[in-house]
């Protein structure tokens, strides 16, 4: 009779790292992972590793259901940390709620970034108040290519000429299909928000959640950003030192 072979397991790079996956059998059937599909990090001696632990976070959240931008933004309190995840009727409007929001709390956005599938000649209007009126420094706006498609002659246009003050404006149209507004105040707080709402009203009940999450921002402003430098619609001239300091970097890298 034949010996069977004793097989040993291959030690990982999880047990290098000194990382237990191990946690018994908890009677939950999970689908095969890929952890190829994920970027290799770095930790913070430079040392390569795969895997990483999840972050917890204590957050405030607050459950709200709503059907006025006005009254959300009346009451709503958002300090560090904090977080509130809403469900609002088809009459809301998002972009009324953003402009409401910023007016009533004063806060002075250094950067705003604004991803949607489309909006109205109301939501531009709403922006071009901001900007105006000093609350916006930059404005970053993302739309669908089915949006500039169906609105080229018509509020494409509009958004340019009421939007496009002092340089402060980029337009980028990409295949995008999310539904984002983050800005970062001169106060040094970091608020997203993020779901199903476009800056119009839809007729049906939508979710969003609104939050001050630096990390969360700091995800998405990098995803942006390169949606941006990409698409932009905008061609915007470098003057000055900023012109200078460009030369000086590519002739040293050079």
């Amino acid at each position: 009779m034949s010996r069977q072979k004793k097989t040993i397991p291959k030690k990982t790079q999880a047990d290098d790292n000194g990382l237990d996956f191990n946690v018994g059998d908890i009677g939950i059937e999970t689908p095969d992972f890929d952890t190829a599909l994920f970027d290799i990090l770095e930790d913070e001696v430079g040392e390569e590793t795969r895997y990483i632990k999840p972050k917890v976070y204590a957050t405030s959240a607050y459950f709200v259901m709503y059907d006025n931008a006005v009254k959300l933004a009346r009451d709503i309190v958002i300090t560090e940390g904090s977080r509130y995840d809403v469900v609002v009727n088809g009459s809301f409007i998002f972009g009324d709620f953003l402009e409401a929001f910023i007016v009533r709390n004063n806060a002075k956005c250094k950067k705003l970034t604004i991803s949607t599938l489309s909006l109205n000649q109301n939501n531009v209007d709403s922006l071009h108040n901001l900007i105006t009126h000093g609350y916006i420094d930059e404005l970053n706006l993302i739309v669908s290519a089915y949006f500039y498609n169906m609105e080229i002659r018509a509020l494409i246009p509009y958004i340019y000429r009421q939007l496009d003050i002092d340089n402060r404006l980029q337009l980028a149209v990409a295949n995008v299909h999310t539904k984002t507004a983050q800005f970062e105040t001169l106060g040094g707080k970091k608020i997203i928000a993020h779901g199903s709402a476009n800056l119009r009203s839809s007729g049906s009940i939508e979710q969003f959640t609104i939050e001050e999450n630096p990390e969360l921002y700091d995800f998405y402003d990098e995803m942006f950003s390169r949606i941006l430098e990409r698409y932009a619609t905008i061609r915007k001239a470098v003057w000055g030192k900023s012109l200078w300091a460009d030369l000086i970097k590519k002739k040293f890298n050079d």
